[in-house]
């Protein structure tokens, strides 16, 4: 199991006295690595994650975005087959944020890892995982395939309209498509199957509205968690809100 699982946790679990290669060497022969092997794979890895010029200094002397790094490093130093990732990019940098992303993709792409990554910022969910569920005490409350919607790329309408729009649902459901306002003339539409978004300019015409935004798009994983906390209305055909989660998992691969 050791030889097969990299673990990157959350908090600081290092020994401080100890340098980054020794740290990661130690680390390896406890996943199964023969020691000359271990040393060689320590090094390598350090340079791979830009600790390379560092990697004699005692863990203790790093700044928390290093320990981030050697954290990682640590996980992947044997290669293992499944990268479990708790909160990896907690306190880097702007700059040393998108380098620990492209890393988990890396790992993924390039190495064949499965990636499972707990986080509570969305956005990094998002550009690294293929899926993504919501947790709420444990139990599973939502489940998103990004990798669908990021080729479908077009699940609603967006639409922003002026005048009176209190008959533009029940003209909406005449033509088979489902509409949702959010107030303000804003409003969320579900297009039926063969229906182009071309042909709703009559609709807004005989309703004698004036369009402002008229444009396919997709939730974002933010908005699909405000869906589910109900800060946010649903578009139209998903479920009602669900309850409040605590935070999202995201599966990089199954």
């Amino acid at each position: 199991v050791k030889a097969r699982l990299g673990y990157m946790p959350e908090t600081d679990a290092f020994i401080a006295n100890m340098t980054a290669v020794g740290f990661l060497k130690l680390m390896g022969e406890i996943s199964g690595l023969p020691a000359e092997t271990a040393l060689e794979k320590a090094h390598e890895v350090l340079y791979h994650v830009g600790l390379g010029e560092s990697r004699y200094r005692t863990l203790g002397t790093y700044s928390l975005g290093m320990k981030q790094m050697a954290k990682f490093a640590q996980a992947i130093v044997h290669g293992p087959e499944l990268l479990i990732l708790d909160e990896p990019t907690n306190g880097l940098d702007p700059a040393a944020r998108p380098r620990m992303l492209a890393l988990i993709r890396e790992m993924k792409e390039s190495h064949g890892m499965i990636v499972l990554l707990c986080s509570h910022l969305l956005g990094d969910v998002e550009e690294v995982c293929d899926e993504a569920i919501i947790l709420n005490e444990g139990r599973i409350v939502h489940h998103a395939n990004l990798e669908e919607e990021r080729r479908a790329n077009r699940r609603f309408v967006e639409l922003e309209v002026t005048g009176d729009d209190r008959g533009l649902e029940a003209a909406l459901r005449e033509r088979g498509a489902a509409g949702v306002t959010e107030g303000q003339g804003r409003w969320r539409i579900v297009l039926p199957p063969g229906v182009e978004i071309d042909s709703l300019w009559s609709l807004f015409a005989a309703q004698n509205l004036g369009v402002h935004k008229l444009r396919h798009r997709r939730d974002s994983l933010e908005e699909i968690f405000l869906k589910a906390v109900g800060h946010l209305k649903r578009t139209p055909g998903e479920a009602e809100p669900l309850q409040a989660p605590e935070e999202v998992a995201g599966r990089g691969r199954l």
